[in-house]
């Protein structure tokens, strides 16, 4: 009689069987947590602008916040040179990701006046994240749950503040 080696046919579809399995069980809840890790990065994101914008405000006083998100950023200069066109306070990384592919699956956008200002996180795509954020000057951070964009202060301060 012949002594066998390695595996049978049927072992070894019975293992990937199982695999396949396993994968189906794990894959869904791995995006999940992608989609949560990009929400929370977002959050993190809309409250470095936020930061950026008060300290743009300290800066030039008389310009007020700053009107596009750009305006916090560096400017691509290297090294940075602050005027209120380029004030170096964030990383150009975050200053131009209002275009897509954004940052983190988000897109974001920082738009000011001499009063006031919002700060807007919105997903580039579904896979990006499903929840939209944003923040005014009174530091609460606010949610989207449709994800769509938040047009302006009014439409930031309507929504309830993130738990």
């Amino acid at each position: 009689m012949r002594q066998q080696t390695g595996f049978s046919l049927i072992e070894l579809l019975i293992v990937v069987a199982i695999i396949l399995i396993i994968a189906a069980i794990a894959i869904p809840h791995l995006l999940q947590a992608r989609l949560s890790a990009n929400e929370a990065a977002a959050v993190s994101s809309v409250r470095t602008i936020t930061t950026a914008e008060v300290g743009y405000l300290t800066n030039y006083p008389t310009v007020g916040y700053a009107a596009q998100l750009s305006d916090l950023g560096a400017g691509g200069v290297t090294p940075c040179v602050a005027s209120s066109a380029s004030a170096c306070l964030i990383d150009d990384s975050l200053a131009t990701a209002s275009t897509p592919p954004g940052r983190g699956g988000y897109l974001y956008t920082a738009t000011g006046s001499l009063g006031t200002f919002v700060v807007t996180a919105v997903p580039a795509s579904t896979a990006g994240g499903a929840r939209s954020f944003c923040e005014v000057a009174d530091n609460i951070p606010r949610v989207n749950a449709a994800g769509t964009a938040i047009s302006n202060v009014d439409a930031c301060i309507a929504l309830p503040p993130l738990n």
